[in-house]
């Protein structure tokens, strides 16, 4: 099919589900007993300038959904747009039909107006939600998704959560058709160098071109965006998270960005990786940590009495920069410039190849299959074995397999990939084996090979797509169906 009709399948992904029928609600909850979550437009202040966005607001006021120990997934969630939407619970494995997506027919998009109600058992962990519905997510559709177990209550550590994103002034549509209609000229948002990719070779993110531009550094970012912003804010005005207790802090960070990956710097400071995507992992200490689209990272980062620890969020490829600020109480806090002094490689698998997970599933049988993740800068079209959303050919699987799954990248881009409705463990990186994390997200790098392995305990149809927004718009979008 042509990538015009495979844009339009996405973009219009309500009319897919539209014919589907909305399952009658099995769950009946008490008003008392639903938190609502309200899909709602708000206003946030950006470069001293007003935007409007749109927002997930809890019960509580805040953005996002933050549950205690044993807490239920009891939520009423409200549309208050004037256009349809539906919201993806990110790192959560309920039944298919409430994973929040329309595109694999369970159920349709919410109508403006609309309120639907959503009853399971939470995953504990950082998760985050977020728009699955167009282009949505760009306008900062998103927020945490916060589930904390009884020995995270029981800890004598301060808890901090912050969402990273990416922003535009411009409409995520007008983005998108300058991404498709660009030309090798660079113009319209593409760097020149994006439009180079075939040029490039894995492992030259050091080689020098004309000048001294890294020539992978060229090939990282799609859009050139006006802000990088961690809970609605930009380095102009950053949220201070003043240090309790002991100075402990387990800061969850989630990448909720669109199209952009970071890197996670606390410069003089060394924290401790304790989880990923929501998993505990062995401890892993270090300042500097690779974080792909969609993917989360749990720090455990001290603040000594007078101290401040500063928390950057890097663009890869790039100087620009966001963050936090971890500060001792009365500290008077600094200004921190929004460019770091030096440009940061691309985001790599320098930390997912040293990760382990805490506990590992036991032996059984497994099948396997593959899958090839192609296409290029320039026509802008991202594909799955050289098929576009939807007609990508589904990863067919059998309830109570283990299956073993290698992504192949054949572009010149990284892409991180997700799958719904499960967590998958990281079993090899490039031909080599490892018991690494257990993820919803890996980053698959240019011409690299990732391989997964997950269990086929969550029947139905899930989605399987690429988080960058841009990618997954225009075809790189595929399905895990049980048969």
């Amino acid at each position: 099919m042509s990538l015009k009709l495979s844009r339009r399948a996405f973009l219009g992904s309500a009319a897919i589900a539209g014919a589907a029928t909305i399952l009658p609600s099995r769950w009946a909850l008490g008003a008392s007993q639903s938190k609502t979550l309200a899909i709602e437009k708000r206003t946030i202040e950006v470069l001293g300038r007003a935007a409007s966005v749109y927002g997930l607001a809890g019960p509580d006021g805040r953005q996002g959904l933050f549950l205690g120990a044993d807490e239920p997934f009891t939520v009423t969630l409200d549309n208050q747009l004037d256009v349809d939407s539906i919201i993806h619970w990110h790192g959560q494995t309920p039944a298919p039909d409430l994973d929040g997506v329309a595109d694999t027919g369970y159920v349709g998009p919410l109508a403006s107006g609309e309120m639907r109600e959503y009853d399971f058992a939470p995953r504990p962990g950082t998760h985050w939600m977020h728009s699955h519905h167009g282009l949505q997510e760009q306008r900062q559709l998103a927020a945490p998704l916060i589930v904390r177990t009884r020995e995270d209550e029981a800890a004598d550590v301060q808890d901090a959560t912050v969402l990273l994103h990416d922003f535009a002034f411009r409409s995520p549509e007008d983005i998108l058709e300058d991404l498709v209609g660009a030309t090798a000229s660079g113009q319209d948002g593409v760097s020149m160098g994006g439009m180079m990719g075939g040029m490039m070779m894995p492992g030259m993110n050091n080689a020098p071109m004309m000048g001294g531009t890294s020539m992978m550094a060229m090939d990282l970012n799609d859009v050139e965006y006006d802000a990088y912003l961690a809970n609605d804010r930009t380095l102009e005005d950053p949220e201070v998270i003043r240090a309790e207790r002991n100075g402990r802090v387990r800061l969850r960070l989630i990448n909720g960005a669109a199209s952009t990956a970071f890197w996670i710097d606390l410069g003089a400071t060394q924290g401790t990786v304790i989880a990923v995507d929501g998993n505990d992992v062995e401890p892993v200490e270090g300042s500097l940590f690779p974080l792909a689209q969609a993917q989360r990272i749990d720090l455990l980062i001290d603040v000594a009495p007078g101290s401040i620890v500063p928390v950057f969020a890097q663009r890869e490829g790039g100087r620009e920069r966001t963050g936090v600020i971890l500060a001792a109480p009365d500290v008077t806090i600094p200004r921190f410039s929004e460019l770091a002094d030096n440009d940061i490689g691309p985001v790599d698998l320098s930390l997912e190849a040293v990760l382990r997970a805490k506990s590992t599933p036991g032996a059984r049988s497994s099948a396997k299959s593959s899958v090839m993740l192609m296409g290029a800068m320039s026509p802008y079209a991202w594909n799955i074995d050289g098929n576009y959303w939807p007609d990508t050919r589904p990863i067919e699987v059998r309830q109570g397999e283990r299956i073993e799954l290698e992504m192949m990248n054949h572009s010149m881009m990284a892409h991180p990939m997700h799958l719904h409705g499960h967590h998958f463990q990281v079993t090899n990186i490039n031909g080599k084996p490892l018991a690494g994390a257990i993820r919803d997200t890996v980053v698959v790098p240019p011409m690299g090979r990732i391989s997964i392995a997950f269990d086929a305990d969550n029947p139905g149809r899930w989605l399987f797509h690429c988080h960058n927004l841009y990618h997954m718009a225009t075809g790189m979008m595929g399905e895990v169906r049980y048969v």
